[in-house]
């Protein structure tokens, strides 16, 4: 199970830095206004500005929660494993030559 959270938590992230990269900042928009030629795009006349806007929003939202989740079973691993140690070290056998 986290192994999976993990593999899907690293495609978000690598989706989520494309989808920035891929955007233009707000000082791209002035040379629209002198005839870009943006109103004839796939996306209408504000281009595709919105729908990437919205999808890294909605990635940037599922990147927390899985980062929330992984923190979540992570600790849970941790504390088992603490658990697990703690009563090993009461159980073990002394070593030679130890009083």
């Amino acid at each position: 199970m986290h192994g999976l959270i993990l593999l899907f938590h690293i495609l978000v992230c690598l989706v989520l830095i494309g989808l920035i990269l891929i955007q233009h900042g707000k000082g791209a928009e002035a040379g629209a206004a002198f005839g870009g030629g943006a109103s004839a795009t796939i996306f209408g006349s504000q281009g595709s500005a919105s729908f990437l806007v919205k999808f890294t929003t909605v990635l940037a939202i599922v990147f927390f929660s899985t980062c929330l989740v992984l923190s979540v079973l992570g600790r849970s691993q941790v504390e088992h494993s603490l658990m697990s140690g703690h009563a090993a070290a009461h159980t073990s056998v002394p070593a030679k030559g130890g009083q």
